[in-house]
């Protein structure tokens, strides 16, 4: 276990420099007027993601949906998925780029009526192809628009994270109960099928106690500022990495361990002068400790070298992934008694046909989400706790 555990100090001053400079999300640097406004607005078309050479067929009773925002994400991920799984398909698309939701409607074989605007979204309370919305915008985008779809009548899947504040998240959750209807929180890893043989692995003393575990979600950043990348704008995006990519390493913590943590200690970096981070952190750390005692180290950057890697380590051995939740060929090895072992553990690119099926279910069936937004609201409230604990330098109880 030593292996992983270092001193307090060294981990949590590995960023004190930025720390100083780096106050909690609340008092991070006002908006510029050059950011990106806070509305859904058209954007160009996306540097990935690829439509069907030919319209997928509509399966017979599934459940249409209408996706909100077509992104590289929503193109390259969201939409096959619905496409693929059983018991949904892409009954609309909403964008306020017309030319790009006209294309992406002909590629998925929709009628001119099935085009939806921001300005016209409202209409899809009228439209009963659809059943349900996914909701693909930046973050500072989900509450309006999960209440706007709620209003409408219809079921909700929104992307992670949930919202940018717990209290958006209790918004959302209060307007999926006034409707009636589902909201699902698009957790994909908690339906990829090498984070759940993980999760089987630990459950079943693979490592015997866990002791520690580490996680890293980092990339860097090219040439950038909250001019041209919502990611950058905290209106947006929040604090930035944490919320974004950090969020995966936060939920590992959890779903491998089968805890949630009783206290947090952080750092925050938001370098001087960088154009890329006048809004938002760049490197945000955090070291929560377990009911059981177990301590993870939570890692995630937007200005560091690429590293997507969980490390779970216990009295019998070493659990590793990397990557651990990719979109694709996520690994898991395990390390005992000297002896190394591939585990195999399936293909990772089923979570995204995976999860909309999981919603589907929910919808037909009744069955319980699995990721719902009670989920969603308790990671906000420990995203919080996090900007809490680097603004103070202390510990913040749970």
């Amino acid at each position: 276990m030593g292996r992983l555990i270092q001193s307090r100090r060294h981990f949590l001053q590995a960023s004190g420099a930025g720390l100083a400079a780096a106050p909690w999300i609340a008092g991070c640097a006002a908006a510029q007027s050059s950011s990106i406004p806070r509305k859904a607005m058209g954007m160009p078309w996306p540097n990935w993601g690829e439509l069907p050479d030919t319209p997928p067929e509509v399966k017979p009773g599934s459940i249409g949906v209408a996706v909100v925002g077509l992104g590289g994400y929503a193109i390259g991920k969201a939409m096959p998925a619905l496409s693929a799984a059983e018991r949904t398909h892409v009954a609309a698309v909403v964008s306020g780029n017309p030319e790009k939701a006209a294309k992406v409607a002909a590629a998925y074989g929709l009628p001119d009526d099935a085009v939806y605007s921001y300005d016209t979204f409202a209409r899809i309370a009228d439209d009963d192809r659809i059943e349900a919305v996914y909701i693909v915008l930046p973050t500072g985008l989900h509450a309006d628009w999960t209440e706007m779809a709620f209003a409408a009548g219809k079921h909700v899947i929104c992307e992670k994270p949930m919202a940018l504040s717990s209290a958006e998240c209790a918004r959302m959750i209060a307007a999926s109960q006034k409707a009636g209807k589902k909201l699902m929180i698009a957790y994909r890893c908690h339906f990829e099928p090498v984070n759940l043989t993980a999760i089987d692995l630990l459950r079943d003393g693979a490592v015997g106690t866990i002791g520690a575990l580490e996680t890293a979600n980092n990339y860097r950043f090219g040439p950038a500022t909250p001019a041209n990348d919502w990611r950058l704008v905290k209106a947006l995006a929040g604090g930035g990495p944490l919320e974004d990519y950090g969020l995966y390493g936060l939920q590992a913590a959890m779903y491998l361990t089968g805890e949630e943590p009783v206290s947090v200690r952080a750092s925050a970096e938001q370098p001087v002068g960088d154009p890329r981070f006048t809004e938002v952190f760049a490197t945000v750390r955090a070291e929560l400790s377990f009911p059981s005692g177990a301590v993870a180290k939570v890692e995630t950057s937007y200005d560091s070298d690429p590293l997507n890697r969980v490390i779970v380590e216990g009295t019998g051995g070493v659990l590793r992934m990397q990557p651990a939740n990719g979109y694709s060929g996520n690994t898991i090895t395990l390390e005992r008694s000297g002896i190394t072992e591939a585990i195999s553990a399936g293909d990772s690119d089923l979570q995204f046909e995976r999860m909309c099926a999981h919603f589907a279910d929910a919808i037909r069936d009744g069955t319980e989400i699995r990721t719902p937004g009670e989920m969603g609201l308790r990671d906000l409230k420990l995203i919080e706790a996090i900007y809490r604990a680097a603004a103070s330098g202390g510990t913040v109880t749970l």
